[in-house]
């Protein structure tokens, strides 16, 4: 399963070790998750690591990105897509255009309209819900 990580996603991750989205790429090996992100992203987590936590930068860039595979960020997409937010487009776009199973998205308000459904086939939750969803399925 391959699960595309927000910016808000790895920042999470990155400042704290006990929260879903932490467990989600500690985890991701054991559950065969494939994580992805784009350079997009990743410029954006190291942007604002420090704004989370001082040990962030080191947790972002040794146990974070290690885990994680870049794919290209994507800013079109050969469909309709109507979504409001221009800094939000390339994060959906390149998940959509990884062909990713989930993104994955801690941005509950720029994605409010489309989080907990599915857009052409991508499903959108948070770390969280994702997780929920992982159980109730009986796979954790």
């Amino acid at each position: 399963m391959k699960l595309f990580l927000d910016t808000s996603v790895i920042l999470a991750a990155a400042g704290s070790a006990n929260g879903a989205s932490r467990f989600v790429i500690d985890e991701a090996a054991a559950n065969r998750w494939i994580l992805l992100t784009a350079p997009y992203c990743l410029e954006e987590a190291q942007r604002n690591a420090r704004k989370v936590g001082p040990k962030a930068p080191a947790v972002l860039a040794h146990t974070i990105v290690p885990k994680l595979t870049s794919v290209p960020t994507e800013l079109a997409f050969d469909k309709a897509l109507v979504f409001p937010k221009a800094k939000d487009r390339p994060v959906l776009l390149s998940a959509l255009g990884a062909e990713a199973d989930f993104l994955l998205t801690l941005d509950e308000e720029d994605f409010q309209r489309v989080l907990g459904s599915r857009v052409y086939g991508l499903e959108v939750r948070t770390p969280g819900l994702f997780l929920i969803g992982e159980r109730e399925a009986g796979r954790l």
